[in-house]
């Protein structure tokens, strides 16, 4: 036991085996929540678990069935299917022959197709298996609806660096599970370094310290330098570095030079970032900041979002770039970005206007006595534009105009 302890990764190690160890997520599962209660009484229904990676979305299926006494059958949507699915409810259907729950954790669920995952639904229904789910990705989009309506979806966030700080320290002075027996220390600026460069994901903190702990048995921010020294360490070196990179990529396409969206747009691939996280703020430009000047622009971002997730990384570069370039040479309007936040204004200003009589549906004989569509001008009908006329808006807002002529 000793030795598949030492010899086995740190951040394996240092996994929390109860809730009491798990760091961050307060708001998932401390005192009083939701979680925390189904847990105690033993009633925990079917979780998918939506987070980025390294925020403990395993281990905490993991505490739970250790927690409920449930057998922990775990498959990983890469590489697993309906063949693996059936040998697993094979076993679970022996554990509830024995009154011994099973919980079925499905890592990278959206990996699985709706064929695969229609197959798992029926077992969900039953009770065969609870659910435990992770991904990455929205699962609105990529969790048939079936199986979201049968679940309850949690959002796991980034750890804090204060988390990833707290982490480290324990696995220094744990001499069962860390570093405490090897004697390894590290002064606060390693450790302040090391969180930083973390970006909120435990595994990428504790490999980290590992690696450091790997060279020398008095970790210095100059040795933590030292084994980071990579593009990605460059890229999240200073914790706010992320956001101004992602800002000189909008405000260069915004500004129309391609060539300099190009170059931040390889800091941050090379840095290590999430192809996806880009194509979802393109997705966001094409709207705010091309909008109505070029309807293209939007079906252009959503196509890279879809060739990003279907390819991944490093073929999705070309893609990534492809947009980017697209994106900058367009022609800019944010006419729309600024429309909607003058409806938003109107909207606080002038929360709960009447939607004006003849326009409202007359689904019932009294609401059609009272004057419910009233007077309404059905389009259509009319050969002359300016006979069709009528106000749409609430009388307070009738003469608004939201967008340019």
């Amino acid at each position: 036991m000793e030795t598949g302890i030492k010899t086995s990764p740190l951040a394996d190690r240092m996994r929390p085996i109860n809730l009491g160890e798990f760091l961050g997520q307060t708001e998932l599962i401390g005192e009083g929540t939701f979680l925390r209660k189904a847990i105690a009484q033993d009633s925990v229904p079917s979780l998918i678990f939506w987070g980025p990676p390294g925020t403990g979305k395993t281990t905490l299926a993991r505490i739970i069935a250790k927690e409920t006494k449930s057998d922990f059958l775990e498959l990983t949507g890469v590489g697993s299917g309906v063949k693996d699915l059936r040998e697993v409810i094979v076993q679970a259907e022996k554990n509830r022959s024995e009154n011994r729950k099973t919980i079925l954790f499905i890592d990278e669920i959206h990996r699985w197709n709706k064929a695969q995952q229609d197959a798992l639904l029926p077992h969900v229904e039953k009770g065969t298996v609870t659910l435990i789910g992770a991904t990455t990705e929205n699962p609105s989009f990529e969790v048939i609806s079936a199986l979201l309506s049968r679940s309850r979806v949690f959002v796991l966030k980034q750890l804090k660096e204060e988390n990833i700080a707290e982490l480290l320290k324990r696995a220094l002075a744990d001499k069962t599970r860390g570093l405490g027996k090897e004697k390894v220390k590290a002064d606060a600026k390693s450790i302040e370094i090391i969180s930083i460069f973390s970006n909120g994901d435990a595994r990428v903190a504790l490999n980290a310290l590992d690696a450091c702990a790997s060279q020398s048995k008095k970790i210095t921010k100059e040795l933590v330098k030292q084994v980071l020294q990579t593009s990605r360490f460059l890229y999240d070196k200073t914790g706010e570095e992320h956001y101004n990179i992602i800002s000189a990529l909008h405000k260069s396409m915004r500004g129309g030079d391609a060539d300099a969206a190009l170059y931040w747009l390889g800091r941050m691939i090379e840095g290590g970032e999430n192809p996806l996280y880009i194509a979802r703020r393109l997705v966001r430009f094409a709207s705010e900041d091309i909008g109505i000047a070029n309807s293209l622009a939007l079906p252009q971002a959503i196509a890279t979002y879809q060739a990003c997730h279907f390819i991944g990384v490093p073929e999705c570069n070309v893609n990534l770039a492809q947009a980017v370039v697209y994106m900058a040479k367009s022609k800019k309007s944010n006419a729309l970005y600024t429309a909607y936040m003058a409806v938003q204004n109107d909207i606080k200003n002038f929360p709960n206007e009447p939607v004006p009589l003849h326009i409202r549906n007359a689904s019932t004989k009294l609401m059609k006595e009272i004057g419910y569509g009233d007077g309404y001008k059905y389009t259509p009908e009319f050969a002359n534009a300016e006979e069709a006329k009528q106000d749409y808006l609430p009388e307070k807002l009738k003469k608004r105009k939201y967008l340019p002529e």
